[in-house]
């Protein structure tokens, strides 16, 4: 498995085709370019709204606020979700065993089949994580060993 470091460089004067050339030299790719303006008075974010994006569910703000990282009780709950999933059990049956556990939603209700469906896109998202990790390994063997037919 390939691994990645990735950086941001935040620029501060105008931009220089030199950083490129730079960076490149040094063996980076350059994958997005963000840009930002500032907003006339006229299209001001009012309070409240500056900062509309959710942190993905599984994943919350580090203690030096520099990153995410796992939110140990989330990421326990994607892990009970997807491994319904993959064992074919009922949106009803994921929903007990998440509620069963004590696994709450992010704003603190128990688990519903529509709050599991719109879990979905999440868990593609996680999926190829979640699936080479060890805990994975640990559940798959689990789940395969209770399946398996009595020789």
């Amino acid at each position: 498995m390939a691994y990645f470091e990735r950086i941001r460089d935040v620029i501060s004067e105008p931009f220089s085709p030199e950083i490129i050339r730079q960076r490149t030299a040094a063996g980076w790719q350059m994958v997005s370019i963000e840009w930002r303006r500032e907003l006339p008075d006229q299209e001001a974010p009012t309070e409240g709204t500056a900062f509309n994006e959710d942190i993905p569910y599984g994943l919350k703000i580090s203690d030096d606020c520099k990153r995410l990282e796992v939110h140990p009780q989330e990421h326990q709950a994607l892990m009970v979700m997807m491994e319904g999933l993959v064992q074919d059990f009922s949106y009803s049956a994921i929903v007990s065993d998440l509620n069963e556990k004590g696994l709450r939603q992010r704003n603190g209700r128990a688990w519903t089949r529509i709050a599991v469906f719109n879990m979905i896109p999440r868990l593609i998202d996680v999926g190829p994580r979640f699936f080479s990790s060890d805990e994975w390994d640990k559940r798959r063997q689990k789940f395969t060993r209770a399946k398996a037919p009595d020789a």
